[in-house]
C-alpha cells in the first residue's frame, strides 16, 4: 500500500464462513450506492469457505470500480499470546485490531464495516469528514457509566459502537495504537467486557469524533422511542432526539445490530422495522437463492417479553442491561 489516494476508498470487513454471506449482503448494497468511486475491498478472513469466496469474487465482478482482497487472519489468539473471551460476536472482529499491519505503509482512511450493516446511500459524507485531530469517528453509543468502570473509562467518557468506525491511519500509528491495544488486551488476560469493541473504546474513547447517527443507525433507533431509548440504556450526554429523527430521515448505514425488542432480517420471522431494506438486496446479490435464515433462541423468549405491556418490559430490561449486565462481566 502506498501514500494517501483521494481518488478510492480502502474499505474493510472482518468475516468467518457463518457471516460471509450477511456481509456478502453488505457489499452488495455498497457497491450498488457507491458507483462513481473506485473502491477497494479488504476482507479479513478468519475461515471464509471458496464457495462463499467465489460468490464474492463473482459479486466484485460486476462493478468495474471495484477490487478487493482477502487477507487470511488466522490462529489470532497465537498473535497476542492469550486466550480471547469474545463476550459479544465472533473472534473473527479481533482482526481489526491488526489494521495498521495489514495495511502496512499506507496514511489514508479506512471505513471499517460490520458485515450486519447496510449500505444505502453514497458514503462520500462520511469519508470527506474533518474529524480534527481525532484518530477515528464513530457512533455514539448508549451505554451506562457501569460499562465505562470496567475498561477503565471516566463517567463522562464516549463509548462508542465500533460496527462503523472511520479510521485515519496515520493518526492511529502516530498514537501507537495497535501497541496500546495488544497491551491492554494482555494485561487484562483476554477477558475484556464486550470483547474487542470495549478494547476499542478503552484506547481510542478520547480520541473519537462523534458523527451523526444517519453514518450507523442501530437497531434500537427503530425499535424504541427516544424516551424509551434513554429509559432503557441510561446513555451519558447521548444524542438529542431531533438529531436521531432526522439522521432516520436521511440514512446512510443501517446497521441491524441485536436487540431484545427486534430480529434480524436473515432470522425467521424478523420484526426488524428495515427487514426489507435488507431484503431487497440480499435478492440482487449472489446468495438471493441462498436459504440462509436462521432460527434465532431468543424468540420464544421475544414472544414472552412482548406478551407485557412494554414500559413494564423497559423498567426490568433497563436493569439488566445497565446494571446486572455490566456487574456480572465484572465479577467472572
Amino acid at each position: 500500500m502506498g501514500k494517501k489516494d483521494k481518488d478510492k476508498y480502502e474499505v474493510v470487513y472482518a468475516s468467518d464462513d457463518n457471516f460471509s454471506s450477511i456481509m456478502g449482503v453488505s457489499i452488495t448494497s455498497l457497491l450498488e450506492n457507491n458507483k462513481l468511486k473506485c473502491i477497494d475491498i479488504t476482507i479479513l478472513d478468519s475461515g471464509i469457505s471458496p464457495k462463499n469466496k467465489n460468490k464474492i469474487n463473482e459479486l466484485v465482478s460486476r462493478y468495474r470500480n471495484v477490487k478487493i482482497r482477502f487477507i487470511l487472519m488466522n490462529d489470532l489468539e497465537s498473535r497476542l499470546g492469550v486466550n480471547l473471551s469474545t463476550d459479544r460476536g465472533s473472534l473473527s472482529q479481533f482482526s481489526r485490531l491488526f489494521i495498521s499491519s495489514i495495511f502496512n505503509e499506507y496514511e489514508g482512511r479506512v471505513l471499517y464495516l460490520d458485515c450486519d450493516t447496510l449500505i444505502v446511500n453514497s458514503i462520500d459524507g462520511l469519508m470527506s469528514l474533518d474529524i480534527g485531530d481525532s484518530v477515528i469517528a464513530a457512533l455514539k453509543d448508549a451505554f451506562s457509566a457501569h460499562y465505562r468502570k470496567n475498561i477503565g473509562l471516566e463517567k463522562n467518557d464516549i463509548m462508542f459502537n465500533s460496527g462503523v468506525m472511520l479510521i485515519d491511519l496515520k493518526k492511529w500509528r502516530d498514537e501507537n495504537v495497535e501497541c496500546k491495544i495488544l497491551d491492554f488486551i494482555r494485561e487484562h488476560e483476554g477477558k475484556v467486557q464486550q470483547g474487542d469493541q470495549g478494547i476499542l473504546n478503552a484506547i481510542l474513547s478520547r480520541q473519537t469524533y462523534v458523527f451523526e447517527p444517519k453514518y450507523n443507525l442501530v437497531s434500537i433507533f427503530f425499535d424504541l422511542s427516544y424516551s424509551d431509548l434513554i429509559r432503557y440504556r441510561g446513555p451519558i450526554n447521548f444524542y438529542s432526539e431531533e438529531k436521531i429523527e432526522d439522521s432516520k430521515k436521511t440514512p446512510i448505514i443501517i446497521h441491524y445490530t441485536s436487540s431484545f425488542y427486534s430480529t434480524r432480517p436473515w432470522n425467521i420471522k424478523c420484526n426488524h422495522k428495515k427487514k426489507n431494506d435488507w431484503l431487497h438486496y440480499k435478492d440482487i446479490s449472489p446468495w438471493k437463492n441462498d436459504e440462509f435464515l436462521v432460527k434465532n433462541n431468543r424468540n420464544i423468549l421475544r414472544t414472552i417479553i412482548m406478551a407485557f405491556p412494554l414500559k413494564l418490559v423497559i423498567v426490568f430490561a433497563s436493569f439488566f442491561q445497565r446494571v446486572v449486565r455490566p456487574l456480572t462481566f465484572k465479577f467472572k
